[in-house]
């Protein structure tokens, strides 16, 4: 699938582009927004010549998906991009790097099944170019850091070697990090609008306002609306992965079920009291898990309650059946 409006969907089939609309039995059928199509889908189409607008009957199972729980805090989930290889996890450097944010895309990119790269965009603005690269590598432990400049195409050709293969990548990251003009570097053209930062807080306007999968020589690209907030989903695999250091260090502590906050013989405690690991990089750490937890447990209890309205409604109908009929 190539992108998703609002109620259609725009489908490369075999032979030509379509536009098609989920159908009623999809809609129905879906438990929410996951298991309904978006960008990088493959999907069943259904297009009988009496039909005026071919319909989505099925979304197939996903290799990969990246997959945002809602901003507002609810227990609902959304798909960014299907069928993933890369996850390129956009931070610009004209500032000093975001690495709170950085750990928290990781855990997505992680959580997704796919491989994340960081990619450092407007190094050629950084006062400090090195540094930023530093800091960024020691909090993205396992993964590729590649620093971009996509005017002086710095980066680019290294970017692009991921994307070989037939590889699917997509781009995630803030709004004014230079995903579109990273976009078109990766191009070689001008293919997607670019607008300038604003001068007062240094950030953007969304340039890019949907999901959109672009071929890029024998791969595929997948560009994104900046996100301005990314919500956990519940799970929390991606974040163990985004932080190897302390979950190796777990593996010394006194308790296998050590919430590393006060409890005696704590390795990752001792870690920061000695300074091996970062205050602040545990403090990230535990502030996502907590999410995490929150959102689970938010999660349970939408599925219970829709297990007991679906049991009430059972029981109504089979009540009215034999109130009508009687029983046998």
């Amino acid at each position: 699938m190539i992108r998703a409006d609002r109620g259609s969907v725009l489908v490369a089939t075999e032979r030509q582009m379509v536009r098609a609309k989920p159908s009623t039995r999809l809609l129905k059928s879906a438990s929410g927004p996951l298991d309904l199509p978006g960008t990088g889908d493959w999907v069943a189409l259904l297009a009988p010549e009496d039909l005026d607008v071919p319909l989505v009957e099925a979304v197939l199972d996903r290799m990969s998906a990246i997959v945002r729980g809602d901003p507002a805090g609810t227990s609902e989930v959304q798909v960014l991009a299907a069928n993933v290889d890369v996850v390129f996890v956009v931070d610009p450097i004209a500032e000093p790097p975001n690495l709170r944010r950085i750990e928290r895309e990781l855990s997505l990119a992680w959580e997704s099944g796919a491989r994340p790269v960081v990619v450092l965009t407007k190094a050629d603005l950084s006062a400090d170019m090195e540094t930023a690269y530093r800091q960024v590598q020691e909090v993205a432990l396992g993964v590729d850091v590649v620093v971009t400049s996509a005017l002086a195409r710095d980066g680019i050709e290294q970017l692009l070697d991921f994307t070989r293969g037939h590889q699917t990548a997509v781009l995630i990251g803030p709004s004014g990090a230079g995903k579109s003009t990273l976009v078109n570097a990766l191009l070689g053209e001008n293919r997607q609008a670019t607008r300038e930062v604003r001068v007062n807080d240094g950030r953007g306007r969304h340039t890019t306002v949907v999901r959109e999968l672009i071929p890029i020589g024998d791969g595929v690209l997948i560009d994104t609306p900046g996100l301005r907030a990314l919500g956990l989903t519940g799970s929390e695999d991606g974040i163990a992965s985004a932080f190897p250091d302390i979950e190796q260090l777990a593996g010394s502590c006194r308790f296998r079920d050590c919430r590393h906050v006060d409890e005696p013989g704590c390795a990752v405690l001792l870690a920061v009291e000695s300074g091996a690991l970062p205050s602040d990089r545990l403090d990230s750490f535990h502030k996502l898990t907590r999410e995490a937890q929150v959102i689970a447990a938010k999660t349970d209890a939408r599925l219970r309650a829709d297990e007991e309205r679906k049991a009430k409604s059972i029981s109504k109908a089979a009540k009215e059946y034999f109130q009508r009929f009687g029983r046998h």
